[in-house]
């Protein structure tokens, strides 16, 4: 086996790892699968010492390009950006710098010490610490979403589980939007109140085994087996009625979100 191949494998055999570092600095399937496949590029020729991490270092750095290439997030439009890693989080760390977002995310998602992110975002250790923490202090500074607003929200999803449990679809209709959409991280979407209430004995099933908790500080519709929680519906409130609805099952995704237990 050559060089290269050799690298091929043991990129393959990294794939979940290095993929999941991917997922939480683009925020979406596609474009992490894009960061893969551009460093999958960049292996040959490459030194395989200290293989595993150096593959996350050639991931990070691939990342990092991406996100500087980006163009900036219009100002009141990072909340369009949710529907790529979900719920609250993504528009705070849209807001940050790439190196920020990189080093918060290895550190203190994959535990990766300082010593070992300097390298990846060509900074020293100290740096590095004070890029994370920089990051964190930014994340923690999240404004909360008023009482009111919350209690608004709480309502309008625990109307739409009762409805849902009961198969009931005018009262599902009822609590929707018209143009209300449901995006599901598999890449599948509905859009309007009817056909998303005709959905209803599917949500019915899903109402047995789910309640509403707080996920990353809103209300949101949390499906369990045997206490795991196996999929979230986040939801988008506005004027008392449900906007969108974002349904989230990907292993690697559901690790990104904070879910109470």
């Amino acid at each position: 086996m050559n060089s290269s191949d050799f690298l091929t494998r043991q990129f393959e055999a990294h794939r979940g790892h290095l993929r999941s570092v991917a997922l939480r600095m683009l925020g979406s399937d596609d474009a992490a699968e894009a960061a893969l496949r551009e460093a999958r590029s960049r292996l040959d020729g490459s030194d395989p010492a200290g293989l595993g991490g150096w593959l996350t270092t050639l991931v990070g750095r691939t990342c990092l390009d991406m996100l500087r290439a980006r163009p900036p997030v219009p100002p009141g439009q990072e909340t369009l950006l949710a529907d790529s890693v979900g719920l609250a989080l993504l528009a705070v760390l849209e807001t940050l710098a790439p190196a920020e977002r990189l080093a918060l995310v290895l550190h203190d998602l994959f535990g990766l010490p300082y010593e070992e992110i300097a390298p990846i975002v060509e900074r020293s250790p100290a740096a590095a610490r004070e890029l994370a923490g920089r990051a964190r202090r930014r994340v923690r500074g999240l404004s909360p979403v008023a009482e009111a607003d919350l209690r608004a929200h709480r309502a309008a999803v625990a109307a739409f589980l009762a409805a849902a449990g009961e198969g009931d679809f005018d009262a599902l209709s009822a609590i929707l939007a018209p143009d209300v959409v449901v995006r599901s991280d598999g890449g599948a979407s509905v859009r309007g109140a009817a056909a998303v209430a005709g959905q209803a004995v599917m949500f019915a099933r899903l109402a047995s085994s789910s309640g509403v908790e707080f996920v990353d500080g809103l209300p949101a519709i949390v499906v369990r087996q045997e206490g795991r929680p196996v999929r979230v519906m986040g939801f988008t409130v506005a004027g008392g009625r449900i906007a969108e609805i974002e349904v989230v099952s990907d292993p690697a995704r559901l690790a990104w979100l904070r879910i109470p237990g």
